[in-house]
């Protein structure tokens, strides 16, 4: 979740530092910091706790000196979110910055007090300076010591370290969280993804867990974890430099909801041929017409992608789907069938908890599918086949348009087995992928509905608890809704499948409690406006997403309609995604919200 950066080359590492962990904001952080290298040989730090702009006005009034350096933004996990303890941590003559746990630091820390070591933070990560001070220490040279000590951390990590006396020296490591090298003109780097590094660097090497690199100006070395050199794939950075600007817009998140149908479209151009109009993903590694059964899992708004993905294979492929969230199956350990496939859905390629399962499931035989946006991302390069989006850099921490890019795919996906399967004809096969390719333009229509949104926002404001209702394949969109709204309103919002309104939930609502109807009128309508009719009679105010012939049934039932463009009602779950985020952003607006960086929340969970 932390993010990273380094830098060694000929410029002053500090300023490019810093606009480094700008572009790493996204991840999500509590405390910032950067150390480089005097020209005296010397290590020096700025820390602040808060957002950068305290470490701008620490760097402000005491600059840094020094061409090596590395950078640090932290999200607390051992110890409160303080400037003591925030990163680079230093020890004797090594400074580092770590993103992830070390689980194995208390074993570590007790040994290495016994030796008279004094901590100073109550990180897990100040374990790893000392460490390796430790092993310079016994007389081993930087690169030495820091293998040594690598080779003992147990956990997740991304590590990147700078040696006093040592210019122009930079070692990096990851095991678990994700880390990069960034190839400059005589300069390299270190960052946690490549949209750290995109602005200075050319070209760019994820490193695979266990590697670990020693950089020089213009140089890169990279070993595995028997200190073994080894080569790894060298990527073009050029393309992303320009596509993480706001563009005018007054948040990431704004501009990412309005990147929607160009996602979307984007996606379905490398799914679909476009002489024939029909979908063409990648050859499977596998006979879908003898798959037994789908395993799918995912986190957060992935997990409720995966939900609609599961509706859409079941009725199309008559396939059997079971879904679980990754930090439970992880660990729950189901039974998996003979030739079974796992699909696994992750924006960024590098969600612990995801990458957990895959590993799990690819033991357990399972023939690996992920649905990504980082398609070079560790569960890219470890999956048996890997269906790209193409949503483009997602910056806000709310996930928006790789949502329905990931909707986008499980759409051609459930039609490729329906094909494969021989569970849909050629007439139904076309009609629905005619359905998805219109979807760009009919998303683009969703923004004139803005104002009426905005009205709908107005209200869920005042409100402390709002309940979310969907019926049907809609059901999941419903939970997505209710997720963007405590992310970043922070109102309390709970979604349920409507036909359960009257098992528990029912008891909840009264006139201060808003209930918001994900309702196309071609997915189940009779069965929600019943629904709705029962939390109108208890004094629910409702606020209903459906199309101009929901609008009409629902005249006389809710107090604010967004009518939406009508749609086949096999990608309505994609369509009345779009609105339901935006009303999320509208509402943080009117609260005054950090919209893109919620409190206590990150981009990419590295860690469990």
């Amino acid at each position: 979740m932390c993010g990273i950066c380094g830098i060694v080359g000929h410029q002053p590492a500090s300023p490019i530092a810093f606009e480094a962990l700008r572009r790493l904001e996204y991840r999500g952080y509590d405390s910032a910091g950067i150390a480089t290298l005097t020209a005296s040989g010397d290590i020096e730090r700025r820390r602040a706790a808060g957002k950068l702009d305290n470490l701008e006005h620490v760097l402000k009034e005491h600059p840094l000196p020094g061409t090596t350096g590395i950078g640090h933004t932290r999200w607390a996990t051992h110890g409160a979110p303080t400037e003591n303890n925030a990163h680079p941590h230093e020890a004797g003559r090594v400074a580092i910055v770590h993103n992830g746990i070390i689980e194995n630091f208390a074993e570590l820390k007790k040994e290495l007090e016994a030796k008279g070591r004094v901590f100073r933070t109550e990180t897990d990560s100040e374990t790893v300076a000392h460490l390796v001070d430790d092993y310079l220490g016994q007389g081993l040279e930087p690169r030495d010591a820091a293998f040594a000590a690598i080779k003992r951390l147990e956990g997740a990590y991304a590590i990147a370290m700078i040696f006093k006396d040592h210019e122009g020296l930079l070692i990096g490591a990851r095991h678990g969280a994700p880390l990069a090298v960034g190839y400059g003109n005589g300069e390299m780097f270190l960052g946690s993804d490549s949209i750290a590094l995109a602005p200075m660097a050319r070209k760019m090497t994820y490193l695979e867990d266990g590697d670990w690199c020693e950089l020089t100006p213009g140089h890169v070395r990279i070993f595995d974890m028997t200190g073994a050199e080894v080569s790894r794939p060298v990527q073009d950075l050029t393309f992303m430099a320009g596509q993480v600007g706001k563009d005018g817009y007054r948040h990431y998140m704004e501009k990412e909801l309005h990147e929607h149908p160009v996602a979307i479209g984007q996606t379905l151009k490398r799914i679909t041929d476009p002489v024939s109009k029909r979908i063409a993903l990648p050859e499977m590694p596998f006979d879908p017409a003898q798959v037994p059964r789908i395993t799918i899992t995912a986190c957060g708004s992935a997990y409720y992608a995966g939900m609609v993905g599961r509706y859409w294979l079941e009725s199309l492929a008559r396939i059997p789907v079971e879904i679980d969230v990754a930090s439970e199956m992880r660990y729950r350990e189901p039974p998996q069938p003979d030739k079974g496939v796992a699909l696994l859905i992750s924006q960024s390629g590098e969600t612990a908890d995801t990458l957990g399962v895959l590993r799990s499931l690819k033991k357990a035989g399972q023939s690996i599918v992920s649905v990504l946006n980082v398609e070079h991302s560790t569960m890219g390069r470890e999956s048996d086949l890997v269906l790209g989006m193409d949503a483009g850099p997602e910056i806000s921490v709310a996930s928006t348009k790789a949502f329905t890019a990931q909707l986008s795919v499980l759409a051609a996906l459930a039609i490729d087995f329906a094909r494969a399967r021989g569970t849909m004809d050629q007439a139904r096969e076309e009609r629905l992928t005619a359905s998805l390719l219109d979807l760009p333009s009919r998303a683009a229509e969703v923004f004139t509905r803005t104002k009426d949104i905005q009205a709908m926002a107005a209200i869920v404001a005042q409100a402390r608890d709002v309940l979310y209702l969907g019926r049907g394949i809609c059901t999941p969109i419903a939970f997505e809704g209710a997720l963007k709204l405590k992310e970043i309103s922070y109102i309390h919002a709970e979604a349920y499948a409507a036909g359960e309104l009257k098992h528990g939930p029912i008891s909840l609502i009264d006139q201060t409690v808003p209930v918001v109807a994900i309702a196309p009128s071609t997915i189940l309508f009779d069965k929600t406006l019943s629904n709705l009719q029962e939390a109108k009679a208890r004094g629910g105010r409702i606020l209903a997403f459906t199309d101009a012939e929901g609008a009409k049934r629902l005249k006389d039932v809710a107090e604010q309609v967004v009518i939406m463009p009508d749609v086949d009602a096999f990608v309505a779950p994609i369509l009345y995604t779009i609105p339901v985020q935006m009303l999320a952003y509208e509402v943080a607006l009117l609260k005054g919200t950090d919209v893109d960086q919620p409190r206590n929340l990150a981009k990419s969970v590295t860690v469990e």
